[in-house]
């Protein structure tokens, strides 16, 4: 859980609202897994090619939660 909770910070200060937001609930004890699941989902789909660090944090998390 300790390594979920690392990526969902870097996904928070990500300023990227799509996972910022639900990775700010999730960490403030308060986020819903399946919201959490589809905008990590999301956002692997609309980036998780691009080269940025959280390519590979995208499938990692999915995998933890």
């Amino acid at each position: 859980m300790e390594e979920l909770n690392e990526i969902l910070q870097k996904f928070a200060a990500s300023g990227w609202e799509l996972i910022a937001a639900p990775s700010r609930a999730w960490l403030d004890g308060q986020g819903d897994r399946d919201k959490l699941a589809a905008a990590i989902r999301q956002a692997d789909a609309e980036c998780g090619s691009c080269g940025c660090e959280l390519d590979l944090l995208y499938k990692k998390a999915l995998t933890l939660l």
